[in-house]
Order: C-alpha cells, then sequence, then structure tokens
C-alpha cells in the first residue's frame, strides 16, 4: 500500500469514528422521544378509561409532560372535581389542568342561596343529627362557600355534597366546623334538645322534621340558630338551654321572623 492510500485509509477510519457519537447520540434522543410518546399515549388511554361514566362525555383531555388538561362541559360542579380526582389517580399524571365549565343556570346568587339553606336544612333528616347542625350558606358568583359547625365529619360531607350536585354552583367552599368528640357534649346536646323542644310554646318546632331550632356544643359553651316566630320564643328557648345541668355559657342568636337582621 502506497502512503497516499495509508493516508486516504487513515482519514476515512478517522472521519468515521468520529461520526460514531453522533450517530449514537441521534439514536439516543430518537428513543427517549419514543418513550415519552408510548408514555403520553398510556396516559391518554388510561385518563380515557377513567372518564369512561356517561356523565363525563363531554370532556376532552390531553396530555403534555404529565400535565393532564381537562376541558369540556359537565352538568354541575361535583362532576368537574370528581373528573379531576380521577385523572389525577393515573399513573403518570404529575398535576391536573381542570378548565372545565359548569352552566351556571338561571338562578342568581340570592335564589341560589335559598335553595341550598332548604336543602341542607333538610338533608340529615331522620339520622338523628338534625338539630345539632348549624351549617351557613353563602353564594357569591356562583361560588358556594359552607360555614358554621356540624355535629360530626358525615353531615359536613353531606352538606359539600348537596351543594356540589346543585346545578348552577361553581365551586364549593367547605369550611364547616365539626364538633370535637366529646361524651359530655353529647350528653349536653340530648338535654338540651330535649329542654327546649320538650317545653310547652316551644313544642311546635318539633313537628318540622328540619327542626329549626339548632343546637351547636363545644366544650361545654351552647349556642342556638335559627329562626322562631316571636321574641318569647327565642327568650324562652334561651332560658331553657340555659337550665341544662354542665352548660357553661348559652349564647342565643336565634333570630324573629320578620325581623330585619334575619341571616340569610
Amino acid at each position: 500500500m502506497t502512503r497516499l492510500n495509508r493516508l486516504l485509509v487513515s482519514a476515512l477510519a478517522g472521519f468515521m469514528m468520529a461520526g460514531t457519537p453522533s450517530i449514537l447520540l441521534g439514536r439516543h434522543f430518537t428513543a427517549s422521544a419514543q418513550q415519552a410518546t408510548d408514555a403520553s399515549s398510556k396516559m391518554e388511554a388510561g385518563i380515557k378509561k377513567a372518564l369512561g361514566n356517561s356523565r363525563f362525555k363531554n370532556v376532552q383531555s390531553s396530555v403534555s409532560d404529565g400535565i393532564a388538561t381537562l376541558t369540556g362541559s359537565v352538568k354541575v360542579f361535583d362532576d368537574k372535581d370528581q373528573a379531576e380526582k380521577k385523572v389525577k389517580r393515573v399513573k403518570g399524571v404529575v398535576a391536573v389542568r381542570n378548565e372545565i365549565e359548569v352552566p351556571r343556570g338561571e338562578m342568581n346568587d340570592q335564589q341560589l342561596q335559598q335553595k341550598l339553606v332548604r336543602a341542607i336544612e333538610y338533608d340529615r333528616v331522620g339520622y338523628g343529627t338534625t338539630a345539632f347542625n348549624a351549617i351557613s350558606v353563602s353564594v357569591q358568583n356562583g361560588v358556594v362557600t359552607l360555614g358554621g359547625t356540624a355535629w360530626g365529619p358525615v353531615d359536613a360531607d353531606s352538606a359539600a355534597a348537596v351543594a356540589a350536585n346543585t346545578p348552577g354552583v361553581q365551586d364549593v367552599v367547605n369550611n364547616i366546623a365539626v364538633d370535637p368528640v366529646s361524651p359530655m357534649d353529647d350528653r349536653i346536646r340530648i338535654a338540651t334538645f330535649r329542654s327546649i323542644y320538650g317545653f310547652g310554646m316551644l313544642n311546635k318546632y318539633a313537628i318540622d322534621p328540619g327542626k329549626p331550632i339548632r343546637i351547636s356544643v363545644q366544650n361545654g359553651n351552647v349556642t342556638l340558630y335559627g329562626v322562631v316566630d316571636s321574641q318569647a320564643d327565642k327568650d324562652a328557648a334561651g332560658i331553657r338551654a340555659n337550665q341544662v345541668p354542665g352548660v357553661f355559657h348559652v349564647t342565643n342568636n336565634l333570630q324573629v321572623a320578620g325581623s330585619s337582621n334575619k341571616p340569610k
């Protein structure tokens, strides 16, 4: 082999060796891109399966870098909330951007609030805890905020579920405080209930399954909520609550029907 030929062979070998890393790097990027595509495809399939229920039929999804974006519409806020929770559980999804729309409906905030107050007032009838829930409702631009107190977590969650499944509600903020577990408070609740609803002039309120006089107890402190027919009824309820053994203090927040300071 001549000197010239040896030089050409060496140059060709060097060129081939120099190009090898680029070829390998290109293959690496191609493989990574394919893996990312496969992962997105699996997530999209998982999301489609998670949203297979008919209530999500108008919901669309897309995935980018592990972030799932939900669009479309549902009938009530609970469907929107449940869609997000289901997608979050899909393997590979790191976050959810929930842009699902809920119809606002024809009711204004005041009408929606009145509807919710009524629905939540009678929500737990028959379970024995109705008189011990004092849950407040406010609505602004379709966003419902729940406050006050509930006898137990089931009562609080049930009220939130009522709001979330009411057409027109755009979001639910659950600020309900659950009463602490206390045998002493339980005894006071029952005794106060009997003292108030068993009293002659107040017995008429016991007929209403919604129990309009609500009794909230925390650490021996009793607060009365609700609406009564007259100032005399309000005063009588307060006196009856004060007579219960073990009660430390009574706050009488009962409102008289027709008064200007009646709560919404």
